[in-house]
């Protein structure tokens, strides 16, 4: 099959945000909170947006918008610090625009954040489409974020590739009814054991490269 459109995931899966998404919510809930988060106990609560986590999770209400603008203030200021380019993802994803692969992304993170990690780590945001936290009601392992990407696309479930690190995003691809490629390639990937059987499987982004792009697309 040869595949029109692919469909990432971002955290976990294009850049290895989770040091700053740990960092930041934890500083968060300490302060407001006076509660110490593991990392554990922070990727229980992903799914929704950064903003959705921390109203559903925050037991001082009164702070909640104060807390979400420290959030992004400790994303922004230590994101540089904690996150840095990869060159085997940025050439990846080079390779596949220069091959007419259309390009987008479904992630849980909010607009905001995703933009200050794009500018950070490529500049120009090289994705035809983003789909994030704040433009779905249902968040992955929903796969309303991926049907919509699809849609604003114009492409089709049939060739369609979606890749993520988690469970969720597996699930996610499954339930959208289109070829799933289950990753462990970033240091801080969710992990490499996935409930959901994905089509493929890759923990190496250059195993990816030389294999399904070569191959497949």
């Amino acid at each position: 099959m040869k595949y029109k459109t692919i469909l990432f995931d971002f955290d976990g899966t294009l850049a290895d945000t989770l040091p700053i998404c740990f960092y930041s919510f934890q500083k968060v809930f300490q302060k407001y909170d006076n509660r110490e988060l593991s990392n554990h106990d922070i990727l229980a609560m992903f799914g929704p947006s950064e903003i959705g986590i921390i109203k559903q999770n925050l037991s001082n209400k009164m702070f909640v918008e104060q807390a979400i603008e420290d959030y992004y203030d400790m994303y922004h200021s230590k994101h540089s610090e904690l996150v840095k380019p990869n060159e085997g993802i940025i050439n990846m994803i080079n390779d596949l625009k220069i091959k007419g692969i259309s390009l987008g992304i479904v992630t849980g993170k909010a607009r905001r954040s995703y933009e200050i990690s794009i500018n950070h780590l490529f500049g120009l945001d090289p994705f035809e489409i983003s789909i994030t936290g704040d433009d779905v009601l249902y968040p992955k392992p929903h796969p309303e974020g991926i049907l919509k990407a699809i849609k604003l696309l114009d492409s089709s479930i049939e060739n369609t590739l979606f890749i993520g690190d988690s469970d969720a995003d597996i699930k996610a691809g499954i339930d959208a009814g289109v070829s799933t490629v289950g990753v462990n390639w970033l240091d801080n990937s969710h992990g490499s054991i996935f409930t959901y059987k994905p089509d493929y499987e890759y923990d190496r982004i250059e195993y990816f490269i030389n294999e399904l792009i070569h191959e497949v697309i």
